[in-house]
């Protein structure tokens, strides 16, 4: 059997040269959105949820206003670098059918861990649920689609016993990670600081789920060999207990594969905003 060469399959920035220039872009297409959605009084930016300059949220509102179904956006980066601010377009597609969304930050590695990041994200739905009062579409990229995933398995009733079980009770991952065993060997390791015990406990695949959930997980058709098992293993990880779909998107890579959601017209919104009105039905 070949060896699998972690190091490269994990390597989206070598794997894509013009990643500085799509960084670039997703930078001025969000201030674009947000100076448009504040000069319509369509956004709340900056709204705290921790005691961090990074564990804040960025409303975007639609038509309807906060009556609406409730989608949160978490950004990818490998839990190590990027920005929310960096994301704010991709509310524009989920806004234009009617959700509300809201973009939220985190700390980063190696000043807090894997572990720290997640109970942040888990922070970020309690104070959602303590404004809206309303259940929870979680969509997440890269590092973000892991948070997407440890959303949706979380359980709530033993955590936050104020806020309903199933208050994630939908996710929709793009080029997530569920495995986390293969990052130990590779170079970013010497941010995110796992070891073989807490890739394992860290890994939503290896996770409980509780039955009735929904998780999509696509990936760009360009991307690794190993991007695309991630999403297919969290797939058939949860099937027997979730509602799951695995979707290559074609012609996309690791970071182009995030765009969509800001085009209304896309299949990938139109698919988030059909389970955001079933998240709040």
């Amino acid at each position: 059997m070949a060896v699998i060469n972690y190091e490269t399959e994990y390597n989206n920035r070598a794997r894509v040269p013009e990643h500085e220039e799509i960084f670039a872009r997703w930078t001025r297409e969000a201030e674009f959105y947000r100076a448009d959605a504040l000069k319509n009084g369509r956004a709340e930016l900056g709204l705290s949820y921790g005691d961090t300059p990074r564990q804040s949220v960025d409303l975007f509102l639609p038509d309807a206003g906060d009556a609406a179904p409730l989608a949160m956006f978490i950004h990818g980066g490998w839990w190590r670098s990027l920005d929310p601010s960096m994301f704010s377009q991709a509310a524009r597609g989920l806004n234009r059918h009617g959700v509300l969304v809201a973009v939220v930050g985190y700390d980063l590695c190696p000043n807090v861990g894997i572990g720290d990041i997640i109970q942040q994200m888990r922070r970020a739905c309690i104070f959602l649920w303590q404004r809206f009062s309303r259940r929870i579409l979680v969509v997440g990229h890269s590092a973000g689609g892991h948070l997407a995933g440890a959303m949706l398995a979380t359980d709530w009733a033993t955590l936050y016993p104020k806020a309903p079980a199933d208050l994630v009770p939908a996710g929709y991952s793009i080029s997530g990670v569920f495995d986390l065993a293969p990052l130990v060997g590779i170079t970013p390791n010497a941010d995110l600081r796992l070891t073989a015990d807490t890739a394992r406990e860290l890994s939503p695949a290896l996770w409980p789920i509780t039955p009735g959930r929904t998780f999509d997980a696509v990936v760009g058709g360009l991307e690794s060999s190993e991007f695309k098992r991630q999403s297919r293993l969290i797939t058939q990880s949860w099937q027997n207990v979730a509602k799951t779909r695995y979707e290559e998107i074609a012609g996309m890579n690791h970071f182009t594969v995030v765009d969509p959601l800001a085009d209304p017209q896309s299949a990938m919104v139109a698919r988030a905003a059909e389970m955001a009105l079933a998240v709040k039905a």
